[in-house]
């Protein structure tokens, strides 16, 4: 089969190969996965777990991406609750080889029924986005009707995902990011929208809830942001400056079936509406995780044609 791997860790990027490999092997409890579309995370090549094993072993070559949409091919030994020829989406292992090549091997219960109305180019943006915004908003920061909360990256695919979530729950949403993100933001359901260039953050005034994606200096300043009892979560690194009266979380996004399941249930009858930027195949993957100017949405690769 057609993959896209990696083997040397110092070439980053430079590294990223379309290869031939072995179909893989479902192990028990697996399913073997036809990929039809596939989202990749571009900072992943410097994740330790792209390059080893959970033994810590070098495991190159490795095929990154973790983001997939396609048809079960066939299931491992013991594997219940899905079927050869089923569609489904969901989150390839870390430690494992990934989503950008014509067949991956999953544990199935990574992996959530797709309706067949929702596209499969669609659902490859959902799994890390889609679970991250919840997770950070509800799991995490325990976010509730009535609340105010501040996205970081509202335009982005986490962030986008969360501005409408965090609406739908009855929040007051204010988003930040590039002033040419704004419209977009607005139109997802923020309230009030930021421009982290020339607006003042400070200015903002205290939230119950900061959800972000940037990290650094605009995650140092949005401590002070958090009212008494507020929770600050971010994906981007571990914090170091914690609110004075509130909590700080940092979290990786967890699998999860049944979150999965609602997050689709969403996208099918409108309620949600992952923002899908560039459409590439599999031979313009490497390039994908090195694009020359910056586009709105995610890019999401199509390894093979709808069923």
């Amino acid at each position: 089969m057609r993959a896209i791997t990696v083997q040397d860790r110092e070439a980053g990027v430079a590294g990223l190969a379309l290869t031939e490999l072995p179909y893989p092997h479902a192990a028990e409890n697996d399913v073997v996965v036809r990929v039809h579309a596939s989202g990749f995370t571009p900072g992943e090549l410097t994740w330790p777990a792209t390059w080893t094993d959970r033994a810590g072993r070098d495991r190159t070559p490795s095929v990154p991406g973790h983001e997939l949409s396609g048809v079960v091919a066939e299931l491992g030994y013991g594997t219940t609750g899905l079927t050869v020829g089923q569609r489904v989406f969901g989150l390839a292992d870390w430690t494992r080889d990934g989503s950008l090549a014509e067949y991956t091997a999953v544990e199935a219960r990574n992996l959530a029924p797709l309706p067949a109305d929702v596209d499969h180019v669609t659902a490859a943006a959902l799994p890390v986005s889609g679970l991250t915004a919840w997770q950070g908003l509800f799991d995490h920061a325990r976010l509730t009707t009535g609340q105010t909360v501040l996205i970081h990256g509202a335009a982005g695919g986490v962030g986008s995902l969360a501005v409408q979530l965090a609406r739908a729950a009855g929040a007051r949403v204010i988003g930040t990011g590039r002033a040419a993100d704004r419209e977009t933001a607005l139109e997802l359901g923020a309230h009030t929208f930021v421009d982290l260039r020339s607006g003042p953050l400070e200015d903002i005034g205290a939230v119950d809830v900061v959800f972000d994606v940037i990290g650094g200096e605009i995650l140092d300043r949005s401590t002070a942001l958090v009212r008494p009892g507020g929770t600050l979560v971010t994906i981007a690194h571990p914090v170091t400056v914690h609110p004075a009266d509130g909590r700080a979380v940092f979290f990786v996004v967890e699998p999860d079936r049944a979150r999965l399941t609602d997050l689709a249930a969403r996208v099918r009858d409108g309620r949600l509406k992952p923002i899908v930027g560039a459409v590439r195949p599999l031979t313009e993957a490497p390039a994908a995780f090195r694009p020359d100017k910056r586009t709105p949405g995610k890019t999401i690769i199509r390894v093979a044609e709808e069923d």
